[in-house]
């Protein structure tokens, strides 16, 4: 049976250590907190302080309850009050040498059953325990910022870790109402693992100009529903921590991808260290705040120079699958006149039928009104014939993800289509330029990257080649203004931004399942529960369909050559073996 902890101490009152305090004095244990000296105790206090105030004003906690909470709480700067402590957990910087002169500290003070834990994100637990004089009894607790909030604890278990040390922290953190997942003491462990590998290739996007840093975390948030963009959560977390994450993991793994970008040295070392410096990524009204102020890099308010646009009162979409339904529905409810052209009449009777259902439903739902719908149903003319197409002034092609059909198509409309007309494609991962160099109109060719569903996502990627004219980007960008979506610019590169940065994050997911450190189950709790994202990367596989996956995988490796994005072998096999997720019943987990 596990034992109850009734006296616990916390080493180390930064915005972790201070919010690792108040998880356990709300949960009724009395807690020493320790800092260096009188000073940090000071800030460490009101930092608890903080934390439990703004929690009374929104209504999540009592006057009474805080005061009760606060008189669990003894504020020290004597490492020898752990004495009688049952377990102490460190949350000092990631320093190695700092971590191991507190461990040896806290070895010869506290008794022989305490358990010793550290809450680091990135180093080597057992470097740590071997500090000690009994490593037995340390294990990692790595509570996820801020620590009151997110209900997920990483249990890291070294080789020497005692069984029952290690189940005595898991029924802890259960007590505490976090989600405990058990992993291997391994750089970076579940979470960090998976997160700095991306946020790290976010930076390098940044870094090369690819696009903007406003681009890049619209793009994280609208196309994958994430709560922070990439560069806006590496200023919260800092851009120190983040660095010194990144190079633990590099170190121990020499994963190209885990190495940090030459940025965030430059930033660190000249103090821009997100948030908490007041600048980072971006630029805040003072150290500490989350209120952004304009820099030099952000966008002009009037949208900056102006390039003139072509006019758009017409609209060609080719294809009649569930993207083009949903892209002649956007245009047809923004007003613009719609003709889609199909294969068959019987394709162009299902998508008619398919709009109607849906702007029905959206009606029955209060979300359009019937004048509405009747209007955008005035809007609609279907075809069998390209040859229709020849007088619109956008085409935007939704057709197979085929290169071949897709130039083939791009041949007909430059043929078809009058001088001047632009023609887009919502290619997801094939390169536009290729589609370009079919026509004689290579500078009218660009990409319009609607999500998927088009109807409901606010995001469109808007691709540039190195033909694209810059009025058909202006144009495109406002045409996208128009449809009320949030457009975002990017270069013509495989997966443009939001696949290029998510599926290199879901075949790391897949790697580290493919070597046994934890169950599917886990890593997607620690990415949901720990991140805060809207599904666990197997999850996400599932519903979009390992296949594709697997394909979008394979076009980014060949377009960069990166070691790391090689498909990871179970991706592999497990296409080859007909599991490509909910739609064939099997994926990664068993569907009814």
């Amino acid at each position: 049976m596990a034992r109850e902890f009734s006296k616990v101490a916390v080493v180390g009152l930064g915005t972790m250590g201070a919010g690792i305090v108040e998880v356990f004095a709300r949960n009724a244990i009395d807690v020493v907190a320790i800092e260096v000296d009188e000073a940090a105790v000071d800030k460490g206090r009101g930092v608890l302080q903080h934390s439990t105030d703004r929690a009374v004003s929104r209504g999540k906690l009592s006057a009474e309850d805080q005061a009760d909470l606060h008189a669990r709480v003894h504020f020290t700067s004597s490492m020898d009050e752990v004495a009688d402590c049952q377990l102490v957990i460190e949350a000092v910087p990631e320093h190695l040498h700092l971590k191991k002169e507190i461990f040896a500290k806290l070895d010869a003070v506290v008794g022989p059953d305490a358990i010793l834990a550290t809450n680091t994100s990135s180093l080597s637990v057992t470097e740590i325990a071997v500090a000690t004089s009994n490593p037995k009894r340390v294990v990692g607790m790595h509570f996820f910022n801020p620590a009151p909030v997110l209900q997920f604890v990483e249990v890291i278990r070294t080789v020497v870790t005692e069984d029952e040390v290690f189940e005595d922290v898991k029924a802890l953190a259960q007590r505490l109402g976090k989600q405990p997942v058990v992993v291997g003491d391994k750089a970076g462990f579940i979470a960090n693992a998976l997160l700095f590998g991306y946020l790290n290739h976010a930076v390098a996007m940044f870094e090369s100009r690819y696009a903007s840093r406003e681009d890049i975390d619209a793009a994280m948030k609208l196309g994958c529903g994430y709560p922070m963009g990439p560069l806006a959560l590496m200023d919260l977390i800092g851009l120190d921590t983040a660095y010194e994450i990144l190079d633990t993991m590099y170190k121990q793994g020499r994963d190209r991808l885990h190495a940090p970008s030459p940025i965030l040295k430059q930033m660190v070392s000249a103090g821009l260290k997100g948030r908490k410096s007041g600048r980072g990524f971006y630029t805040y009204a003072e150290p500490g705040s989350s209120q952004l102020v304009d820099d030099a890099l952000s966008p002009a308010a009037d949208g900056g120079d102006h390039e003139a646009t072509r006019t758009v009162r017409t609209v060609g979409v080719v294809g009649s699958g569930t993207m083009a339904t949903g892209i002649i529905e956007v245009f047809a409810k923004a007003g613009f006149d719609v003709t889609y052209v199909t294969r068959s009449q019987s394709k162009v009777d299902a998508v008619t039928a398919a709009v109607q259902k849906s702007l029905e439903k959206a009606v029955q739902r209060g979300k359009l009104t019937q004048e509405a719908r009747d209007e955008a149903l005035r809007h609609l003319t279907g075809s069998t014939s390209l040859d229709d197409l020849a007088t619109v002034d956008l085409v935007v092609e939704a057709v197979l993800e085929d290169l071949a059909v897709k130039r083939a198509l791009f041949e007909n409309l430059d043929e078809i289509c009058k001088p001047g007309a632009i023609l887009a494609t919502t290619t997801s991962s094939l390169p536009v330029v290729e589609c370009a160099a079919a026509t004689t109109r290579p500078q009218d060719v660009i990409g319009m990257h609607f999500f998927n569903p088009a109807q409901v996502m606010k995001l469109v990627e808007v691709v540039h080649t190195v033909s694209t004219a810059p009025d058909v980007v202006a144009t495109v960008e406002q045409l996208c203004a128009d449809l009320d979506k949030h457009s975002v610019t990017c270069g013509d590169r495989s997966g443009f931004i939001v696949n290029a940065l998510l599926f290199p994050y879901l075949n790391d997911a897949v790697k580290m399942l493919e070597a046994n450190y934890a169950t599917a189950d886990a890593i997607d709790t620690a990415m949901k529960t720990g991140c805060g994202l809207p599904m666990g990367p197997f999850e996400l596989l599932d519903v979009v369909g390992l296949d594709v996956s697997l394909a979008i995988q394979r076009e980014l490796y060949l377009e960069f050559r990166e070691r790391g994005f090689a498909p990871a072998p179970l991706l592999e096999h497990l296409v080859t073996a007909g599991y490509l997720g909910r739609k064939s019943g099997r994926g990664f987990r068993t569907y009814a």
